[in-house]
């Protein structure tokens, strides 16, 4: 039985759609299928009686139609700096095995997961202007929308006011860099769409 979990991260989302994100208001993504690469940094909480802040998780995956669609190929990364009892609370989190959403509907959606697998994660939060990759395998660096007359940055969101899947409030940004070449997953999606969001998951009520 899974044990109960809450956790808080920083989360660093980038995907092969345009910067609206088709799947954030119909349900599709944007260019038939969805590719995206996804960071996460615990910023605190717990799995069971085991802390997990602090803790790096990358996931990659891909959907050959709409995420809700299924047949998904994923990997899933915790870096190497973990103990044995954070890989353990991290994987059945993040594997959607412990229960709770968003993961528990996204494991359904998923036909064949590689991993955890450990890593060097390399990540820098810096809201829009984050990065996370591992060496040789991939890379996602993200800036934010820009104002074409000016150049300035804009200061762009999607909000959900009655709560969102991933997230309630994600600042909207575009990738300078979304590259992966790993086993069956490979893609390279620059200029695409990036969110960067501070979500609460939990499987208790």
């Amino acid at each position: 039985m899974a044990e109960p979990y809450r956790i808080k991260v920083h989360h660093l989302e980038v995907c092969n759609c345009n910067h609206g994100c088709g799947c954030q208001f119909g349900g599709f993504p944007d260019h038939g299928g969805c590719e995206a690469l996804l960071g996460f940094q615990v910023i605190e909480g717990n799995y069971g009686a085991v802390d997990l802040a602090g803790t790096k998780v990358v996931v990659a995956v891909k959907w050959p139609a709409a995420i809700h669609e299924g047949n998904g190929t994923a990997a899933m990364f915790v870096d190497e700096s973990v103990s044995e009892e954070q890989e353990q609370g991290l994987a059945m989190i993040f594997s959607g095995q412990a229960g709770g959403m968003p993961w528990e509907a996204i494991a359904g959606t998923i036909t064949s997961l590689e991993g955890p697998l450990r890593r060097t994660i390399e990540m820098t939060v810096d809201g829009s202007n984050s990065s996370f990759g591992i060496a040789g395998v991939l890379d996602a660096d993200m800036t934010p929308l820009a104002d074409p007359m000016s150049g300035d940055d804009k200061d762009v969101h999607i909000v959900y006011p009655q709560g969102g899947f991933l997230w309630d409030d994600g600042s909207i940004g575009t990738t300078e860099t979304m590259r992966i070449d790993f086993g069956g997953i490979q893609f390279d999606h620059p200029g695409m769409f990036a969110a960067y969001a501070t979500p609460e998951w939990t499987n208790q009520a």
